[in-house]
């Protein structure tokens, strides 16, 4: 079973910058899908973005251009590197981790972090 920890959340003002990071252990997830999620307070759970070893990332079209998901292997810790906050930011992250597939779609999703709050105030 995968366990994941996220941390790096924070208060910014708008234009700001934050690093989320997302720790694994339990298991290798090298070669899993991994992604990113975000609810704010009223709405539904969206994807942020995904990333998956040999096909590449994908973003949501809200944080193209101003969002970065990476992952060290080696250390089995997956980043989101957020530039240019915007209000509409805001909200819980959380990251995500599934074996088959790479798609947006969160009941595929084995393994949840209990998430990390980011606040962007304008």
């Amino acid at each position: 079973q995968v366990q994941l920890v996220e941390s790096g959340g924070g208060s910014v003002q708008a234009g700001g910058s934050l690093r989320l990071s997302c720790a694994a252990s339990g298991a290798t997830v090298t070669n899993y899908c991994l992604g990113w999620f975000r609810q704010a307070p009223g709405k539904e759970r969206e994807g942020v973005a995904r990333i998956k070893k040999n096909t590449g990332s994908t973003y949501g079209n809200s944080v193209k251009g101003r969002f970065t998901i990476s992952q060290d292997s080696t250390k089995d810790i997956l980043y989101l590197e957020m530039n240019s906050l915007k209000p509409e930011d805001s909200g819980i992250y959380y990251c995500a981790a599934r074996r088959v597939g790479c798609t947006w779609t969160q009941s595929f999703f084995e393994n949840w972090g209990q998430g990390t709050q980011v606040t962007v105030s304008s």
